[in-house]
């Protein structure tokens, strides 16, 4: 009888102690490098940054960040959101070093290199810990879909392109044309 060899999982102790040199996410127990994102990532992310900032400064709606900084969804769960908002009201799973629980709204930029955990892995995680809207921003394809969270897992609420406005059920206050990030 052949055995299975024991599976190590890494926790978030672990995470804390990984060498400074890279950037890391604890997915599952699996400490993964995340390479640094190519320059149209970086302006796409930019941009939508800017307008949910001022969108969210003006309502005083809650607080946004970008990565990196950590969200700690479980010990063996640890990841760096491209962008993240957190209402007023769950204000309290902000530390001084990370977010202790699930944002309102998690953005992930698809990347090539990881479009497709965004897509599959992630997209389950974030909805098995409670992440109220989660969106996927294509920059190959110039469209934001928005996913939000119901008694089923996400549920498709649209995949926005230009001259289409792009609405949220978390930030009420918002609304752009997918045109103005790419």
């Amino acid at each position: 009888m052949a055995s299975s060899a024991p599976t190590f999982k890494f926790t978030y102790q672990d995470y804390r102690n990984a060498p400074e040199d890279k950037r890391y996410e604890l997915l599952d127990g699996d400490l993964v490098v995340v390479p640094a994102p190519k320059e149209v990532h970086q302006r796409v992310l930019m941009n939508l940054s800017l307008l949910i900032f001022q969108s969210v400064k003006l309502s005083g709606a809650g607080h946004v960040y970008a990565a990196p900084f950590d969200v700690v969804l479980s010990d063996t769960d640890v990841v760096q959101p491209d962008l993240l908002f957190i209402s007023n009201e769950r204000a309290h799973i902000i530390t001084e070093e990370n977010v202790q629980g699930a944002p309102d709204l998690v953005v992930e930029v698809l990347s090539p290199s990881t479009a497709e955990r965004d897509q599959t892995f992630k997209r389950s995680l974030y909805a098995r810990h409670g992440v109220k809207e989660y969106w996927l921003v294509d920059t190959d394809a110039k469209t934001v879909t928005v996913l939000f969270h119901d008694d089923h897992g996400f549920t498709l609420a649209g995949t926005y392109g230009e001259g289409q406005a792009l609405t949220s059920l978390t930030l009420t206050e918002f609304a752009m044309d997918p045109a103005e990030i790419f």
